[in-house]
């Protein structure tokens, strides 16, 4: 079992980097492998050194030009280096079970919702979570809320992101994960 966990190549508030290295930590002393970014840097580096010094496996997936800038980390237990940040970010959802995003900036949220919206379409049917770390994510679930009730968002689609600010909570919801069954063609009324 592994999971993705997107996360920032920035701290963010010291509590977002406590936060990063406590799911390390977690996930590893849970068996779970943990599959991310692969930088060295901001609440990346965290989560990975947390993973690491628990004894868990880490690995990372880098764009070659973020290797150039020496940002990857260089004592995960593996390191894959891609061409692109199209090629990361597939390749880091083939080799992962299950998402997680904790508090990042617009990369994060990037990833978050590409997994997300994959989901939706059935491209996956792994489950995709947010860990709620002292509020962080109030804002975005206000809009995703917004979303839903201006009609751009199908309820269905938003029950399918999981939200919990306690990380054990949700890898259990993940574990009780079954994908909602429905498609676009579903509202579709074809002649």
């Amino acid at each position: 079992m592994r999971v993705c966990v997107f996360c920032g190549s920035s701290s963010g508030r010291v509590r977002h980097v406590e936060a990063a290295r406590e799911v390390g930590r977690a996930l590893a002393e849970r068996g779970i492998g943990v599959v991310y970014g692969g930088g060295r840097v901001g609440t990346m580096g965290a989560l990975a050194d947390g993973a690491l010094a628990a004894g868990g496996s880490v690995v990372g997936v880098i764009p070659r030009n973020l290797v150039e800038w020496e940002v990857a980390h260089g004592n995960l237990t593996e390191l894959r280096v891609v061409s692109s940040m199209h090629e990361r970010k597939a390749l880091m959802a083939e080799l992962s079970d299950a998402f997680v995003a904790l508090p990042g900036g617009a990369g994060t949220l990037e990833e978050l919702f590409e997994v997300w919206t994959w989901a939706q379409l059935g491209l996956h049917a792994k489950p995709v979570g947010l860990l709620d770390v002292d509020g962080y994510f109030a804002h975005l679930l206000r809009m995703i809320d917004h979303m839903v009730a201006e009609g751009f968002l199908k309820p269905p689609y938003r029950d399918m992101l999981l939200v919990d600010d306690d990380l054990h909570r949700l890898l259990d919801r993940f574990r009780d994960y079954r994908p909602f069954g429905y498609t676009w063609n579903d509202d579709v009324s074809l002649p």
